[in-house]
């Protein structure tokens, strides 16, 4: 549980390792397994949801706040935050087209589907829930934002190494990915007890 009264290096750190949005929580495996077959790719995916889980965070505690609260339009929150996600989505998905050709082309299907990634979303409605402050907010997103970068970069580097091991016919392909996954999701697991928390 995230609150107010921890210090803003624990929330960070609870966001990063402890409770990490891919590993601990599950959110957001589709663009992890579907775009960490090459670190390049994932590096490009993991910038890219990066600055939309920061940014969507931001823009969703303002609404929340500013708009959503005062005119008791609550359960408008889901269909707001989604709208802000993709219009993020889409600024991101410009830039890149124009920008860096190379990684829109590689990332293909998974950069239009960073809008419903779960993880984005869960991350807004997390800080909601949370009661964080603004500030607390941006911390809290950018833990996440980086644990999903850590847990994708570091998982696309296992899987490069993996395609050039001698791995038994049996668990070729998805078996030996979801095995390394398991594995990747215990360590991550032990970091709760490493810190006390």
């Amino acid at each position: 549980m995230i609150d107010n009264g921890m210090g803003w290096h624990m929330i960070f750190l609870s966001a990063f390792l402890i409770n990490n949005i891919v590993l601990i929580r599950f959110l957001g495996l589709c663009s992890f397994f579907g775009v960490s077959n090459q670190f390049d790719t994932a590096l490009g995916m993991s910038m890219a949801v990066t600055f939309v889980m920061t940014m969507a965070s931001i823009v969703t505690w303002f609404a929340w706040h500013f708009i959503l609260l005062p005119l008791h339009l609550e359960f408008l929150k889901i269909a707001l935050f989604i709208l802000v996600i993709a219009a993020l989505v889409q600024l991101i998905e410009l830039y890149l087209k124009k920008m860096i050709p190379t990684i829109y082309e590689a990332m293909g299907i998974f950069l239009p589907l960073i809008t419903t990634n779960c993880a984005i979303l869960g991350l807004a409605l997390l800080n909601i829930d949370y009661s964080l402050s603004f500030f607390n907010t941006i911390v809290y997103s950018l833990g996440v934002a980086m644990g999903y970068s850590l847990a994708i970069l570091i998982f696309s580097g296992i899987r490069e190494r993996i395609d050039i091991a001698p791995i038994p016919h049996i668990l070729q392909g998805s078996p030996i990915i979801f095995i390394m996954a398991g594995l990747m999701s215990m360590i991550f697991l032990g970091f709760s007890h490493l810190f006390g928390l």
